[in-house]
């Protein structure tokens, strides 16, 4: 699972267990935003000790996270391979993170990582589970924990890129066409080459 293009989070109530969220969504082609009104799940859809069932471990910090075999996650979904100097400061940067650790291999199978002010605003990014564990859910395994991590902070402004094809993943937790027809717009190097500077 790969997610580029951007979806926003942000509560329509002060954070409580149990508040209304609204989730705003942007394509980069064509930027449409999409919005639901959902509440946060009193508990996962996948508990930790399921998961510790299935032979996965949940973890929080990057103390035992092997950079060349999150890499090899990244490359598995799409990503170009990435410079482990440069994770490893990108790691430095993260508020909060969540990866997936397959018992039998100590590898990891499922990552999401968050930066942002800490107090009002988060962008989720590095949203990837390596497609040989993909379908069982992992993927909503480390978003859920992910933000309830932001929510708990008190952050409320949540934003994620996500690839259109991968919709489907969002839809069934209640996402539609924002009904306000906010237009999402992202910074173009393309566009920007001819202007003047800055």
């Amino acid at each position: 699972m790969l997610l580029r293009s951007g979806i926003v989070f942000s509560p329509l109530q002060s954070p409580s267990p149990s508040h209304s969220l609204r989730l705003t969504k942007s394509h980069t082609h064509p930027h449409k935003i999409i919005s639901a009104q959902s509440q946060i799940p009193p508990s996962y859809t996948i508990s930790d000790g399921a998961l510790q069932s299935q032979g996965f471990v949940l973890h929080r910090t990057t103390s035992t996270l092997n950079l060349d075999h999150l890499n090899s996650v990244f490359v598995s979904v799409g990503f170009p391979r990435r410079d482990p100097d440069k994770i490893r400061v990108a790691l430095e940067h993260t508020d909060s993170l969540v990866w997936v650790e397959n018992v039998k291999t100590q590898r990891p199978v499922a990552f999401a990582r968050s930066t942002g002010d800490g107090v009002f605003n988060a962008i989720i990014w590095d949203v990837v589970v390596d497609p040989t564990f993909q379908g069982i859910g992992l993927g909503k395994a480390v978003m859920e924990r992910l933000l309830e991590d932001l929510l708990q902070k008190g952050i409320t402004n949540i934003a994620l890129y996500s690839e259109p094809r991968v919709l489907g993943f969002y839809r069934p937790m209640g996402f539609v066409v924002d009904p306000d027809g906010i237009t999402g717009m992202v910074y173009s190097r393309k566009q920007n080459k001819n202007r003047k500077k800055f």
